[in-house]
């Protein structure tokens, strides 16, 4: 049964599915203009509009639909019109549209369509259905050519989705819509997931402390925080490496178009290090006020020192370190902060080389350099070589993958090949990238130096990040200190060893004890381009005596 024109009271309900048809179409506008249109053909007077902002014909939850129909109830609107423009934008799920016109129809409203006509007679229930059934086909259809559209360009090296931190996109001619770096945030996490593979930060707990020391790298709005799962997230990102990949849709990893922040090589360095190690809390009492906190030991008991702002009588808070080990004879015994900091400082500040043997350093990598350059073609010859023998398992994979038919075999096989598949990734990437390096050596060494030509710099920084990283490279072991004498010998690392026994200043002439003296006979020296062979006669041969 139609609504008659006697009911002048009506309200606009419009719908769109995606945001892009909210911020770039004009759907909402011209499904309004067309109810309107219809309402005065009508003689209805337009009381409301109600707009459905991205949500999808399928969705059971309609916050406008719902906002709609307290509006009829609490107007008390007795026999509402609700006209819509087409029955697709009422709903594109059969099951859905009937519920909405269940719970229209408990508060006393019609529909009504310029498009179709609303009837409680089997043929116009028929026809409902029909369209219905139609709607809910095409929205599915949609659904599937889009999925379709998707996996193929994934396919093809390009991500679909949201775009990750540290990445935006960019519409290009060559590839549309494209991910490119995103800064600041790209060299953060690229510093962050570069620390983590190369030793720099030990634990996930300094990627989190590192990122959130970082102002442009957002937070949790509730803790103002990094989460652990965000930083989880970030190291299993493969796009960082420039790869793209969608395990749902059995789509495997494959190089990406864009180009990534890190190397493929690195990011299973991140991968592998995250398995071998479990996940390890960010230490709270770390902190800026304390940074060798932790790293010192107490000379009496070897036990770490910790550390404390203790409130005197005049309410004002002084930092010190003290040894929390009971039994020990220097328990509870406090130590000013900047007493045992500056004895520390002192020794930051020896481990700087001079001049002079930062410069023979220098000149030693120097030769070192042209050296593994001149091995690098061979080296690019020995990964071609790896190629192939890579290829060769594949195939061998694969056939015993087609010969078999044991589930569990398979299942072995192909993780097998996946990894195969990715270390061959990875040498077309070393290949493609050459034998070249991509900065000179100048920037490389500098880069590479730059902590152990001034690691003062480092410390006096004063951010614990930068601080943690010193005690970590610099020292082999934790230093003690004792009260009364202040810090003892420390154990540096490997580079400082080397830099220390190179020190020009502990070099010393030989004397001349123990040397015979100068002879007194002049020798008439000659300069050859080649040695001079010999023409003593080589020691007769003894042969065995048989009488």
């Amino acid at each position: 049964m139609t609504t008659s024109q006697t009911q002048s009271k009506a309200v606009i309900y419009c719908r769109v599915s995606s945001k892009m048809q909210v911020e770039e179409g004009h759907g909402l506008e011209s499904q309004e203009t067309r109810c309107r249109e219809y309402a005065t053909r009508k003689g209805f007077d337009v009381v409301e509009t109600f707009y459905e902002k991205a949500v999808s014909g399928g969705a059971s939850v309609r916050p406008s639909f719902n906002a709609m129909l307290n509006f009829v109830r609490k107007a008390k609107i007795e026999g509402v019109v609700v006209i819509i423009d087409d029955i697709s934008r009422f709903a594109r799920d059969i099951e859905g549209h009937w519920t909405l016109r269940r719970a229209l129809k408990e508060t006393g409203g019609t529909l009504e369509s310029p498009s179709i006509t609303f009837g409680e007679d089997s043929d116009s229930i028929l026809i409902e259905n029909l369209l219905a059934s139609v709607s809910q086909h095409q929205r599915q259809k949609n659904g599937e050519q889009t999925k379709n559209r998707m996996r193929a360009r994934v396919m093809n090296g390009y991500w679909v989705f949201h775009a990750p931190p540290g990445f935006r996109y960019e519409k290009t001619k060559e590839h549309g819509k494209l991910l490119v770096r995103d800064e600041p945030m790209a060299s953060i996490i690229q510093e962050a997931l570069e620390g983590f593979a190369s030793g720099r930060f030990e634990t996930q707990g300094e990627v989190k402390r590192f990122l959130e020391n970082q102002p442009d790298f957002p937070k949790d709005r509730r803790t103002g925080f990094v989460r652990y799962e965000e930083v989880v997230r970030l190291m299993r990102r493969v796009h960082y490496a420039g790869y793209v990949e969608a395990p749902d849709w059995d789509v495997s990893l494959r190089k990406g178009h864009h180009e990534g922040l890190i190397s493929l090589e690195t990011f299973q360095t991140v991968q592998r290090r995250m398995k071998e190690s479990a996940r390890v809390s960010a230490r709270k009492d770390i902190s800026a006020d304390f940074p060798l906190r932790g790293f010192v030991l107490c000379n009496d008991c070897e036990k770490p020192l910790t550390a404390c702002w203790s409130t005197s009588k005049t309410k004002k808070k002084h930092p010190y370190y003290l040894c929390p080990t009971k039994g020990c004879v220097s328990y509870r015994k406090s130590i000013r902060r900047d007493v045992l900091e500056g004895d520390f400082a002192e020794v930051v500040r020896s481990l700087q080389p001079s001049e002079g043997l930062y410069a023979l350093v220098k000149a030693m990598f120097k030769d070192v350099w042209a050296q593994r350059m001149a091995q690098a073609e061979s080296m690019l010859h020995g990964l071609k070589r790896e190629a192939v023998q890579v290829d060769k398992k594949i195939e061998s994979l694969l056939d015993r993958i087609v010969e078999t038919e044991n589930p569990r075999v398979i299942a072995a096989y192909e993780k097998r090949l996946s990894k195969l598949e990715t270390d061959k990734l990875v040498l077309a990437e070393k290949q493609q990238n050459g034998v070249k390096p991509a900065h000179s050596f100048d920037d490389l060494f500098e880069l590479a130096t730059n902590f152990l030509a001034n690691p003062w710099k480092l410390w006096e920084s004063g951010q614990l990040t930068l601080k943690r990283t010193v005690l970590r490279l610099a020292f082999s072991e934790r230093i003690a200190y004792c009260r009364n004498e202040g810090l003892r010998t420390p154990k540096t690392t490997l580079p400082f060893k080397v830099l220390e026994g190179l020190h020009i200043g502990k070099c010393e002439m030989a004397e001349e004890v123990g040397f015979e003296p100068e002879p007194t006979v002049d020798f008439h020296l000659r300069r050859f381009s080649k040695p001079v062979h010999s023409t003593t006669l080589p020691p007769l041969r003894r042969l065995p005596f048989n009488g």
